[in-house]
């Protein structure tokens, strides 16, 4: 089982890692081959609505040359993308909003003159989020995205973990935190 785990934190160290790291740690000892990207440090370009990508079938067939084609691969290859990110203004940060326009559109061949497969149609897709609000309050905009997200590119949305973080000067992560997300971990792989 090949799990990519897709973290949208612009903070190394921060919530969402903290949160990823017993996600993971579950994960790897339950025998998926775990891939963790920080998207913060790749080179991800906005979408140009170009339709480059709806030219041949059978690739991603974006125009730039950026780390898309890279990501593009890795989703490819993968049994359940993991989307990980604070919630931020109600909805993912710019990085992972950049990647999932580049893949709704590269992944689905539905833009050109006549309308085409989803090349990742079936696979799995869940997510994992930290946010200052209540999860009901703060992350459901963001879910309630990604389960249409889903639906649209035949994909499998197997659901959300969210925590929240209380304040700046508080601490995050503690032992609950990091039960409640291993026991999703597990549960995520059952549903496979």
């Amino acid at each position: 089982m090949k799990v990519c785990i897709l973290q949208g934190s612009p903070r190394r160290n921060g919530n969402t890692a903290a949160l990823a790291e017993p996600f993971c740690e579950e994960l790897t000892r339950l025998g998926a081959e775990v891939t963790s990207v920080r998207l913060y440090e790749k080179d991800i370009r906005p979408c140009l609505a170009c339709r480059a990508c709806q030219r041949d079938w059978t690739v991603f067939g974006c125009c730039q040359q950026d780390d898309g084609q890279a990501l593009f691969d890795l989703v490819r290859e993968s049994d359940l993308i993991v989307l990980a990110t604070p919630i931020y203004s109600w909805y993912c940060t710019p990085p992972m909003k950049a990647l999932l326009d580049r893949l709704v559109y590269g992944m689905n061949k539905y833009y050109g003159a006549e309308r085409g497969p989803s090349l990742w149609a079936g696979k799995a897709m869940a997510l994992l989020l930290t946010c200052g609000y209540r999860p009901e309050k703060g992350c459901d905009l963001f879910e309630e995205g990604m389960r249409r997200y889903c639906k649209h590119s035949g994909l499998r949305f197997l659901g959300s973990h969210a925590e929240r973080h209380l304040g700046y000067d508080t601490v995050f992560m503690d032992e609950s935190k990091a039960e409640n997300t291993k026991t999703y971990a597990a549960e995520l792989l059952k549903r496979i």
